[in-house]
């Protein structure tokens, strides 16, 4: 998921995503630590995929509070 997708999304949609993705962290870890984890890799990149959902949320309210 790269920044060019995630801007494509409302920003209910993107809320609705970050919960995904954190629960979907939440899991990994657990699965890291009774260690089950296939691709470690993979919590990397849920970090970073968390991490442009969060920035493009606050992109988009510092925007709505900026026009009103």
């Amino acid at each position: 998921m790269n920044a060019k997708e995630i801007r494509q999304n409302t920003l209910p949609e993107l809320q609705k995503k970050l919960a995904e993705l954190k629960e979907e962290l939440f899991n990994l870890r657990f699965q890291h630590t009774i260690n089950q984890l296939d691709n470690p890799m993979r919590l990397v990149a849920v970090k970073k995929d968390i991490a442009r959902v969060q920035t493009v949320i606050r992109e988009l309210e510092s925007k709505d509070s900026a026009n009103a």
